[in-house]
């Protein structure tokens, strides 16, 4: 099973200008090479087999007949090797010399592609040898005695992979034809190219490569010629890249003395998936768009044990620098939110259970940061302890400091007395600690916040998380509810780095001292009595399993829409060495049931920013019925 990946490569040989004959041989040399590794499709440069830099050579009728000829034996030589090949050549058609991509697959050409935007400036001056696709009206050419489809208007097709080929100078201009190619089905983009060097040149045209990338939604691999072409005037340094909707996948050595061979598994189901979620994205809104000729090819076997390609085990959390900026947009979203919220409102007081967690903390962290903007004082915001059966004397002592640190309200209030009278009132036996000991606490929670909320004509501020509402680990109508809930996009994983960026760039050491013990607390919602040593008894991890492994989960499953089966294999890749395949698909199987059967409560969410690509609102990104069946699911993972 490939799990819809598809191995691409891009190559950039040592050449010969005018010397059709060891070009091909390099060509082949690579080809080979590409076949070994299990390449599916491999482009190479413009102009391959004769060289860019012929110049006036190009007007030698020798020099045109023995590029067809090279081509002709490349095609004899590798017809037993399974993958599509590009190469780059001068075609006649029409009287007009074309410069021209030729595809071709165990001896056949499939098609013939030509350029469409002729350069007729600084040291480009193609026009005085090539035309333009726009000046010629053959749809088909007779080349190495093939018959073959000739034009831009050509998609080479194989299931749900569809190939675009556009050469060099077309990728600069506003609307390259890889657009059209894109909107037309063309997943995977190749670009034959001969791009010379320049002082910061190589800077741009990896961004317009990238960008082009990301436009389509598209795979996108550029090959430029290298060591070999004339240095008359110019310099070409063998630039070559493989993009995957704007992530570079893989990028060559520049100023190379060598062949390279550049190669990337694609995920075509990933970019397919995307695609459909941007119903914008389609032909019909370009009315000028040609209507494209198919042209079948074999796709060679991908077997999923020689598939390269690594996956980050926080799909959430970005590294390094991105890091730091991530939480601090993710922070001003949140902030803006609430302060629009208030504004709104006309509210100047605002309510919050703190609990000593992650959750409560960073809700907490928002607010005061949002009253500051507002210019409203911390006295405004209420920071309630509601200490309970399972509160520890660590996480109370860390509630207190940080309500007291960060100059809010500080209110106590005990639920263990009301609770306690409740149990009486629905003769509930306190020793059983079942779920109607567990729910009653943080439903009295809920009902002490929200009627001092109304005290002080405030609102409650929501502090559940994005995991947590895909696993429905909430009480319904306990801390499920709120009045506005700052952390309902903002997944587990990436809570803590967030409560630490601010910690780190936003608050004194004391209270940094505080965040960083709240950091060092296992997650728990405390509602079971503590151990006889007073420490935590109810860890979630160990009820629901890992939020690393569930919020990986979640993005593959919302995001692209991934079947189970690939998301599992994706994880044990993630987190080899860190859980086997049997803990993953447990805590997989978890995830499904309890997504599916929770979605009632994601149901009534209150409002709440979205903050990344992922939300679970019910009004915005996910409209989910809330008895939908989760058996396909299920029965994708036996």
């Amino acid at each position: 099973m490939d799990y819809g990946f598809v191995r691409v490569g891009v190559a950039v040989p040592l050449l010969k200008v005018a010397d059709c004959r060891y070009n091909a041989e390099q060509t082949d040399s690579l080809i080979r090479e590409a076949a070994d590794r299990h390449v599916q499709a491999l482009c190479f440069p413009e102009m391959g087999m004769t060289g860019y830099t012929c110049g006036d050579l190009f007007q030698q009728k020798l020099l045109i007949d023995e590029a067809e000829a090279s081509l002709a034996t490349l095609m004899a030589d590798t017809q037993d090797l399974p993958l599509l090949v590009m190469v780059g050549m001068p075609v006649r058609v029409d009287n007009r010399l074309m410069n021209t991509a030729v595809a071709f697959q165990n001896g056949q050409i499939l098609a013939a592609v030509p350029k469409t935007w002729i350069p007729n400036y600084g040291e480009f001056y193609e026009k005085r040898w090539f035309s333009s696709s726009r000046e010629v009206l053959a749809d088909h050419v007779t080349l190495c005695g093939q018959v073959v489809p000739f034009g831009t208007d050509i998609l080479l097709k194989n299931g749900e992979v569809g190939i675009g080929i556009e050469i060099c100078e077309d990728l600069w201009m506003p609307v390259p034809p890889s657009s059209y190619h894109a909107l037309n089905g063309a997943n995977l983009l190749f670009n034959l190219s001969a791009s010379n060097e320049l002082v910061a040149k190589n800077t741009y045209r990896r961004q317009l490569v990238a960008q082009q990338s990301t436009r389509c939604i598209a795979a996108y691999m550029y090959a430029s010629c290298g060591f070999g072409e004339s240095t008359t005037d110019v310099v070409f340094a063998g630039n070559a890249d493989i993009v995957e909707n704007g992530v570079r996948l893989a990028d060559s050595e520049r100023f190379s003395l060598h062949n390279q061979l550049l190669i990337a598994d694609i995920d075509v189901e990933r970019l397919n998936n995307d695609r459909r979620r941007h119903t914008g994205f389609t032909a019909g809104n370009l009315p000028e768009s040609p209507r494209y000729r198919e042209v079948s090819f074999a796709l060679p076997v991908l077997d999923e044990t020689v598939i390269d390609r690594t996956f980050v085990q926080h799909p959430f959390v970005p590294s390094g620098k991105e890091l730091e900026e991530r939480c601090e947009e993710l922070f001003a979203i949140q902030v803006q939110g609430l302060a629009k919220r208030l504004v709104h409102m006309n509210c100047k007081h605002a309510v919050i259970g703190i609990s000593g967690g992650l959750d409560s903390t960073l809700a907490l962290l928002v607010a005061i940061k949002t009253f500051d903007k507002l210019g409203i004082s911390r006295q405004n915001i209420d920071g309630i302890t509601m200490p309970g059966f399972g509160t520890t004397d660590r996480t109370y002592m860390n509630a207190v400091n940080l309500i007291q640190k960060l100059g809010v309200n500080f209110r106590e209030i005990s639920i263990k007395k009301a609770v306690s009278q409740h149990f009486m009132d629905i003769n509930h036996n306190p020793s059983l600690h079942n779920i109607t000991y567990e729910n009653a606490q943080a439903r009295e929670r809920t009902q002490i916040l929200m009627d001092v909320a109304n005290q002080v004509n405030g609102i409650v501020i929501g502090t559940g998380d994005l995991s947590e509402l895909a696993l429905g680990w909430a009480t319904y109508n306990g801390d499920h509810m709120s009045m506005y809930a700052v952390n309902v996009g903002v997944p587990k994983t990436l809570v803590r780095f967030m409560v630490q960026w601010v910690a780190e760039h936003q608050m004194d050491n004391e209270t940094a001292k505080t965040l960083a013990d709240v950091l060092a607390t296992p997650v728990s919602p405390e509602l079971l009595p503590a151990t006889d040593d007073g420490k935590i008894s109810q860890k979630t991890e160990d009820l629901v399993g890992p939020y690393e492994l569930h919020d990986f989960f979640l993005y593959h499953s919302l995001r692209f829409g991934f079947r189970p089966k690939k998301i599992l294999w994706m994880a044990c890749r993630a987190f080899d060495g860190v859980y086997g395949e049997e803990t993953i698909l447990k805590w997989l199987k978890t995830f499904y049931q309890r997504f599916f059967s929770q979605q009632f409560k994601r149901s009534c969410l209150p409002d709440g920013p979205k903050v990344g690509s992922i939300s679970l609102s019910p009004r915005g990104d996910w409209r989910m019925p809330s008895d939908a069946a989760v058996r396909l699911w299920k029965e994708d993972l036996e």
